[in-house]
């Protein structure tokens, strides 16, 4: 199946995020999680921090940034996608005093350079209703 350049271009910002958050000491542990209608970009550990993560791709932001583009029904989505996934590891709780927080993390995707903007608990979780 072929890609558009969208979604080629949001698979490269998905690369560049994870190695991004490597370097930063984070282990990723999901990419490109899907069940059903719910999905994750990354999700991410570090320490007792469960992190996830959506990553927005830009060429540039001529039209706006790409951390401004999750809005409130992304989020809402993003909290029910991480329930989901919690739901399918069995955790109803975060074990051993462990943090959930959703990141965003933003990727300016240029010819001449990439830029990358992590925002760590860059909203509150949503009821999962």
């Amino acid at each position: 199946m072929t890609q558009t350049k969208a979604q080629a271009l949001g698979a490269l910002g998905e690369r560049i995020a994870a190695r991004w958050l490597v370097r930063d000491g984070w282990q990723v542990v999901d990419r490109r999680w899907r069940s059903g209608r719910r999905d994750l970009d990354l999700v991410a550990i570090r320490d007792n921090v469960v992190a996830f993560v959506e990553v927005k791709t830009r060429r540039s932001v001529w039209s706006g940034g790409p951390v401004e583009a999750v809005n409130w029904r992304k989020q809402r989505e993003l909290t029910r996608s991480a329930q989901a996934w919690l739901d399918q590891r069995g955790l109803v709780a975060a074990p051993d005093g462990a943090v959930y927080r959703f990141d965003i993390v933003g990727v300016v995707a240029s010819r001449e350079r990439v830029g990358v903007r992590h925002v760590t608990g860059a909203f509150p979780a949503f009821a999962a209703q």
